[in-house]
């Protein structure tokens, strides 16, 4: 049967075997109903129990801490509720903005949304009646309007992403409890906080604060609340320190004279003996500074000349393999004598030299800072690195067997399972572009994304952007990538496309053999976007053990579904719950109200997103020979929404 047959019979399927969308109907209350109106606000959350809120009754406090609750809230739709005094949704993983329009609620008093996902800049609109807001462990880059909630008594902001002091902070001259930790903030202390007098509690640790602090403020706070406060710029005055005890006077008599001036003879020796082994001190410390740093110059100077004469003469100048120091964990692989002499073989770039010593180099010794991925998994830790001529790549430790290779197997034949894995090239797979042989050890190595993966871009940037409050550092972010985002229904119907277009190439045949390569582990953190967005699969090539293509159709179900609503943490009942909600003909229902709100389209985008998760529905069937071959979800997936055709979609 042709091809484009079985796309019919597909979307013919699609378009029978589900109802279409039924609205529901609201409960008989007179006047507004709060049940009513909180039901629509977790309307797109996931693990959300209507059931446990009264009908007909007026709400005053909305707690769900630690509920497992995912997705975004209606923030404006809460804002309605008219005798909320009190929300608590802690420990969650909610998604998404909070609008301003959300802290009009006319009787709110008290709000903690900790230990959630919620990004992008907190801005909140005039409150004088809120007391206690707890926004702590979240993606938030910004606080703006602080100055409007004139009667806050509490306020957290710690462990986020804010990078500068909120300004209006100084007029909150009722702040009792204030936690501005683990920012990286920049401010001027104290100026730029509120009135300290009044305050009880105060945490500025893990910030950039510049300025001033006395010892009556360290006293008052202690110490812990200013570690790593600030740069060189934060002064501590002497007595800032923890006060020593002052010798304990006696209880009963008096001192006698002679007695008395010997003490002070005493006082004044010690005193004097003090500072001189303090010069002392000082006098070492420099000494061994000025040699460490002599040794350092020394170093640096032996290494550049063996970098200069082409890696010849003592490798021990050279970052080597296992090397520890106290402040920094390398990885640790026992290669044998001369390992650091084996080359890198790049497949298109095959006279270029490069030696194990050199990717050692250009990770700074496998050091934590040049570090991506922590060991584990099916892959191992993963380091990035730029080689000589600007080539940015990841050098990934293989820890597991992958190309059918085992870990026994000779340096010949683990070459030809590297070459056979680098013939795997398609614009929507990642491609192996060389590797490095060093006794057991194996290190492939790959083409550095700089976007991340699609984990990052669905659940961690705010909104699905990049940190628009993050341009002016100029290090992460150019100006130009603000406007890129994940946000729009067809850059995530592009991204499943590809997805399917790569899979579907896999499934193909190993190196046109006909044995199809079977990923095992399609996964959101092991797609990879490019510059366009354009998705690349990685994490493939591992010997497929039970796994079969049919497994993969599901684990791309589970993905379609993942992307067109945005939740994340996809597990067998929630999936069980998705096909529930499609099968009923509801699937609308649990879009992501982030590309529903820019469906500038309307109704026919609508269209185009509830057949997509019907994709996902069919991918996901309980029967594995019920699930249709990639090849067939290409078709659907084109057929769903036409696009133009580039040089790079090409299954």
């Amino acid at each position: 049967m042709p091809l484009h047959v079985h796309h019919l019979l597909l979307l013919l399927l699609l378009s029978t075997s589900l109802p279409a969308s039924v609205t529901s109907s609201s409960p008989p209350c007179a006047g507004r109903d709060d049940a009513a109106i909180i039901a629509a606000a977790f309307r797109y959350v996931r693990n959300f129990r209507a059931s446990s809120v009264p009908a007909c009754q007026p709400v005053r406090e909305l707690r769900l801490p630690s509920r497992n609750l995912t997705g975004a809230v209606s923030w404006v739709a809460l804002a309605n509720l008219s005798a909320l005094a009190a929300l608590d949704l802690s420990g969650n993983a909610l998604q998404g903005a909070i609008p301003g329009g959300f802290w009009r609620a006319p009787s709110l008093r008290a709000v903690d949304i900790s230990h959630n996902q919620l990004g992008g800049a907190l801005r909140v609109e005039r409150n004088p009646r809120l007391e206690s807001l707890n926004v702590s462990g979240n993606r938030f880059t910004g606080v703006a309007g602080v100055e409007g909630l004139m009667g806050l008594a509490t306020l957290d902001v710690s462990a986020n992403r804010i990078r500068a002091v909120p300004q209006g902070l100084r007029r909150l001259t009722r702040v009792r409890r204030l936690d501005l930790s683990g920012n990286a903030m920049q401010g001027s202390f104290p100026g730029d906080l509120p009135p300290l007098g009044g305050v009880r509690f105060l945490n500025v640790s893990y910030n950039k604060f510049s300025g001033v602090v006395d010892g009556s403020t360290v006293k008052k706070f202690d110490r812990s609340a200013f570690v790593h406060a600030g740069n060189a710029s934060l002064v501590f005055l002497e007595g800032s320190t923890a006060p020593r005890r002052r010798p304990s006077q006696p209880s009963h008599g008096k001192i006698r004279k002679k007695d008395s001036g010997s003490s002070e003879r005493k006082t004044t020796w010690r005193s004097k003996r003090r500072k001189h082994l303090s010069v002392v001190a000082v006098a070492v410390m420099c000494g061994v500074v000025s040699l460490a740093m002599l040794l350092c110059l020394v170093g640096c100077v032996a290494c550049g000349r063996c970098r200069k004469n082409g890696g010849k003469g003592d490798e021990e100048k050279k970052p080597q393999w296992g090397e520890k120091s106290d402040e920094e964990e390398v990885v640790v692989i026992a290669a044998a004598k001369g390992a650091s002499a084996a080359p890198v073989v790049l497949f298109e770039r095959p006279l270029m030299e490069l030696t194990l010593a050199d990717l050692a180099a250009a990770t700074s010794g496998f050091g934590r800072e040049s570090q991506l991925a922590e060991r584990g998994g099916r892959s191992g830790a993963a380091y990035r690195a730029v080689l000589p001529g600007d080539l940015h790549v990841v050098v990934r430790v293989a820890e597991c067997p992958m190309a059918g290779l085992g870990e026994d197997d000779n340096p010949a034949a683990a070459a030809t399972a590297f070459r056979d894995l680098a013939r795997l090239r398609h614009p929507n797979i990642l491609p192996l572009l060389g590797y490095c042989i060093a006794g057991k050890e194996k290190l492939l190595l790959y083409e550095y994304m700089e976007k991340g993966d699609l984990h990052r871009w669905l659940h961690e940037l705010p909104a699905g952007r990049p940190d628009m409050d993050d341009t002016g550092s100029g290090d992460i972010w150019e100006v130009a990538e603000n406007k890129r985002s994940i946000s729009d229904w067809p850059t995530r119907h592009r991204i499943a496309l590809g997805i399917a277009r790569g899979l579907a190439f896999l499934h193909q045949g190993w190196a046109g053999s006909g044995r199809a390569v079977v990923h095992g582990h399609l996964v959101p953190t092991n797609i990879l976007l490019g510059d366009e967005l354009e998705p690349r699969i990685s994490d493939f090539g591992h010997p497929s053990g039970e796994s079969t293509p049919e497994g993969d159709v599901y684990s791309f179900g589970v993905l379609v579904l993942e992307l067109v609503t945005g939740q994340a943490r996809w597990d067998e009942p929630s999936v069980s719950w998705a096909r529930g909600i499609i099968r009923d003909g509801k699937g609308l229902d649990i879009v992501d109200p982030r590309i529903r709100d820019e469906a500038a389209a309307g109704l026919e985008m609508e269209r185009e997103m509830v057949e997509c998760l019907r994709v996902g529905y069919l991918c996901t069937a309980h029967s594995p020979d019920k699930r249709p071959t990639m090849q067939q979800v290409v078709g659907v997936l084109k057929d769903i929404r036409a696009a133009p055709a580039t040089a790079s979609q090409t299954a």
